[in-house]
């Protein structure tokens, strides 16, 4: 019988203080002729309009996370503070109380009330709407399992307005680790305007961030302000952000050493051995959480959830020498995976029943393939499509496909887009019918969300359409799980899931690494892998 126990988070103090030209870095100024100290960081085109639960990729995701307050931000290391939430309280962790602090506003000077994130979570949850992020909404009541409402009713009937200033959330099984979800973009607030014209919304979002967007030029930029009005716990150190969109990573480098790029947030592999010690730009580097997989989609032919696709998934995978991958291509800047999360998570566990699938066996691997060859033979080409904006996605996939031809002996070809937003839009759409790169930078630190978003049914990053009751199930027990070990467990046994079933080719987590121009200060590296762009200054 589970134990009950009152969970209560107290608010937490404020924490601190195409290859195209850009803002000078570095002047004499300290920033742009005006006087103002903006930061010119690397980024991809957003995949869609920035709306908060039709995001879930990194172009967009770097400009909402800076333009938007959630009920809970993290910290540095991922530590759950409180934001736009007061306070978060629940006796059985299933009826949950959500106070606002009061005083917060969206830059059309509106507050910011208990109908703004109702309204906002409702809109995201709404079928007609089509949102990506709907999953994010399958725990609270009167949603189905993809998280979109019940047919019958226009709300989720989970969600309750008690006052401008605090509503209920009712879910439907016990979740200890509801809060600590609640700093992810899904789950961020919306202005009453937004509901007039989303499409324009989403072309310049009126927000409550640390950021306020002043204008989005496609495929060029996007121009980010401080938000003078903001006094949550990312205060900006800088004036501003421009966030420039490249397709070439080597590009972006060379404007890094000339200074006209101030932070890069990844590191092309052309400059993997020799960054560090490049004299013209700042290196930085951490153990890292982002993580680098090959979606096959169950859709994909000889590929299916039977016993065929599960041979020949495993042939695949122990096909793979990640070692040498990781160690020729990357120079040891990526380790190997060994589950589908990684060791930096708090619940991550290091015995998953089945995680020899993922050792390299040439011999083993030929043989699984050969199994499956008996239940059906192979025809045509493997294909594994990828960004080629990307950085070390050509090199690294050009790797893997040559490992699989050579240890399967099986026609395979890499299958490159120009960019990642035109290569997220033919997944989106279900229009690939090929093999995929794919990768997770994690929502919240725990071992789940790099499990529920990605496989759960229905789940809106779940781009293989992979579905497992027994795998559903295992989420649920994690979730409603009240000790720590219980929740071990019960994630342990749905990885053990995967081990079998495998969705996705675990491939290696990314360390985190960062470069930055001569004169530039603040790089601290999160545990999304990412520079918290609020710290830097020039």
């Amino acid at each position: 019988m589970q134990s009950k126990r009152m969970f209560k988070y107290v608010s937490a103090l404020s924490v601190g203080a195409l290859a195209l030209t850009a803002c000078g870095g570095g002047g004499d100024n300290g920033g742009d002729a005006d006087g103002e100290m903006i930061i010119n960081a690397h980024n991809v085109e957003p995949q869609n309009p920035l709306v908060p639960t039709n995001t879930n990729e990194v172009g967009g995701g770097h400009i909402v996370d800076a333009i938007f307050a959630g009920l809970v931000s993290y910290d540095t290391d991922g530590e759950t503070q409180m934001e736009v939430a007061e306070s978060i309280e629940s006796d059985d962790n299933v009826t949950w109380t959500v106070k606002l602090e009061d005083g917060w506003t969206f830059s059309d000077d509106t507050d910011v009330t208990a109908d703004s994130f109702v309204d906002a979570w409702n809109y995201g949850a709404d079928p007609d709407n089509a949102q990506l992020s709907a999953y994010f909404f399958n725990a609270i009541e009167g949603a189905d399992e993809e998280g979109n409402i019940e047919d019958g009713s226009d709300t989720l009937s989970g969600l309750e307005v008690v006052d401008d200033l605090t509503f209920t959330v009712t879910l439907k099984e016990p979740a200890a680790d509801f809060p600590d979800r609640l700093g992810y973009a899904a789950f961020a607030p919306l202005p009453e305007v937004a509901f007039e014209d989303m499409d324009a919304f989403g072309e310049k979002p009126v927000s409550n961030g640390p950021y306020v967007l002043e204008d989005w030029d496609h495929d060029v930029e996007a121009n980010l302000k401080a938000n003078p009005d903001y006094d949550g716990n990312r205060k900006p150190e800088n004036d501003g952000i421009t966030f420039t969109f490249y397709t070439d990573p080597d590009a972006a480098y060379t404007d890094v050493q000339s200074g006209v790029l101030d932070v890069m947030d990844q590191v092309p592999p052309s400059a993997i051995e020799t960054f560090q010690d490049d004299e013209n730009l700042q290196a930085f580097t951490d153990d890292g959480s982002v993580t680098g997989d090959i979606t096959i989609p169950d859709s994909l032919d000889h590929f299916a959830e039977d016993e065929e696709g599960q041979l020949r998934r495993a042939a695949v995978s122990k096909a793979i020498d990640r070692e040498s991958i990781t160690s020729t291509i990357f120079d040891d800047t990526r380790t190997p995976a060994t589950d589908f999360s990684t060791p930096l998570m708090p619940d991550y566990s290091e015995d998953i029943p089945g995680s020899e699938v993922l050792e390299f066996d040439a011999d083993e691997a030929q043989d699984l393939w050969s199994q499956a060859e008996e239940i059906a033979p192979f025809e045509g080409t493997l294909e594994i499509s990828y960004n080629a904006d990307g950085a070390g996605n050509k090199e690294w996939v050009e790797a893997v496909t040559n490992q699989l031809r050579e240890n399967l002996d099986i026609d395979v070809e890499p299958n490159p887009y120009s960019s990642f937003a035109e290569f997220r839009e033919v997944i989106t759409n279900r229009e690939i019918d090929t093999a995929f790169r794919s990768g997770w930078q994690p929502d919240y630190p725990s071992v789940y969300n790099y499990l529920a978003p990605l496989y759960g049914t229905g789940a809106g990053a779940n781009d293989g359409d992979y579905s497992n009751e027994e795998f559903d199930d295992a989420l649920v027990r994690a979730s409603s799980a009240d000790e720590d070990d219980a929740r071990a467990d019960a994630l342990k046994e749905a990885q053990a899931i995967l081990m079998e079933d495998l969705p996705a080719i675990p491939l290696w987590t990314e360390d985190a690494m960062a470069i930055a121009a001569e004169g530039v200060d603040g790089i601290e590296l999160n545990w999304q892998n990412q520079p918290e762009y609020h710290l830097v200054t020039k």
